[in-house]
């Protein structure tokens, strides 16, 4: 799916759980009733009540199953149109909702998430949407509500080689995230979510030095500079601040933030969201890094007309002009501001495009 906002107003979508959390509300009264809520509507922590239409559904004396397919909106989300299922079956007297992972539904491998190692993958926040909508169904037939929700994705496993699952220890497929119940378009916060986790991982696991990449090629150069294992790897894309405002509250001893020359220029202007819609390189702002350096005005004019960022490098380059190394100064004052002071050592590495090392602040 596309990257890029289209145009118009953007259409708001459904989490994985909030998907869960209906299908199994009417798995549940269709066990209880032998008949399928369709629509089935829940009520979502901050009161909204969507319905959701059932894809299929199946009952027999001892379980129930029903499935919705997982609407988010206009968001880029990879779990958009997948097959969201929940089975549900009695469980033992007093025991409650408890769960269980399906096919396509991952399993809590690693400390410091907020689920026990062995745990199926389905986050506090789907759970109590889940649980409340169990209860609901409970109280309306006089029933004791001590069932088993089986979630399962369509999938699930194949879509989880698109997220960060695997470096945070969830095997075997994805997560059912959602707090809210909401996909608010274009918002990332399944990225951050993820960049969070990462943190709260490598912290468990005693990691002393995290580093977080813009991309796959910083990330390859970053870990190599350093011999960092995968763990302290954070897969922070063009989410600088988001990153370091969280190490901030969770301290780690040491962050590095590397990325290639343009995006650590965009730190370097004071940017902390570095994608191409929260502003572009100022050629300006290099040009004037480049007669700090002592350019002449025939090579501060050039850079300040250049395309690329690569390209006012090569230009730079060719006046002799060693422009990484103030670059990534700036992008360390501006990460600087973001901690505040705290104890934490920080670190800017800049590397070119085969991964070569362009300057460390």
């Amino acid at each position: 799916m596309s990257e890029e906002k289209p145009p118009g107003p953007l259409r708001y979508g459904w989490t994985t759980g909030a998907c869960a959390a209906a299908a199994a509300k009417a798995a549940y009264e269709a066990l209880l009733t032998g008949d399928f809520p369709d629509p089935v509507a829940i009520t979502l922590p901050r009161g909204e009540a969507p319905s959701f239409a059932l894809a299929r559904h199946e009952l027999s004396e001892e379980w129930a199953s029903a499935t919705i397919v997982k609407d988010a909106g206009d968001d880029p989300d990879v779990t958009h149109g997948a097959l969201v299922s929940s089975s549900v079956r009695r469980g033992a007297a007093g025991s409650g909702v408890t769960y269980r992972a399906g096919e396509g539904v991952g399993i809590v491998t690693k400390p410091g998430l907020p689920l026990p190692v062995g745990e199926p993958a389905i986050n506090p926040g789907p759970r109590a949407q889940i649980a409340a909508a169990i209860a609901e169904v409970a109280a309306r037939n006089g029933d004791a509500g001590d069932i088993e929700v089986t979630v399962s994705i369509a999938d699930g496993e194949a879509i989880a080689r698109k997220t960060l699952n695997g470096r945070l220890g969830i095997v075997g497929g994805l997560s059912v995230l959602g707090t809210t119940g909401i996909v608010v378009p274009f918002s990332c916060s399944a990225w951050i979510h993820s960049i969070h986790r990462g943190i709260d991982v490598a912290r468990a696991q005693g990691l002393v030095h995290v580093a977080g990449a813009t991309g796959s090629a910083s990330e390859a150069a970053v870990a190599k500079l350093y011999g960092l294992e995968e763990a302290a790897l954070i897969d922070m894309g063009d989410f600088v601040g988001g990153m370091l405002k969280y190490i901030r509250a969770h301290p780690v001893p040491r962050v590095t933030v590397a990325g290639g020359f343009a995006k650590m220029t965009k730190l370097g202007q004071g940017l902390l969201d570095l994608h191409s819609r929260a502003g572009p390189v100022d050629f300006r702002w290099l040009a004037e890094r480049a007669e700090e350096l002592g350019g002449a005005s025939g090579t501060v004019y050039a850079i300040s007309q250049a395309n690329t960022a690569i390209e006012a490098l090569e230009i730079a380059t060719a006046a002799g002009l060693d422009l990484p190394p103030l670059v990534a100064r700036h992008a360390w004052e501006t990460a600087a501001k973001v901690l505040r002071g705290a104890d934490i050592m920080l670190d800017i590495a800049i590397f070119g495009r085969e991964g070569d090392l362009l300057a460390k602040r």
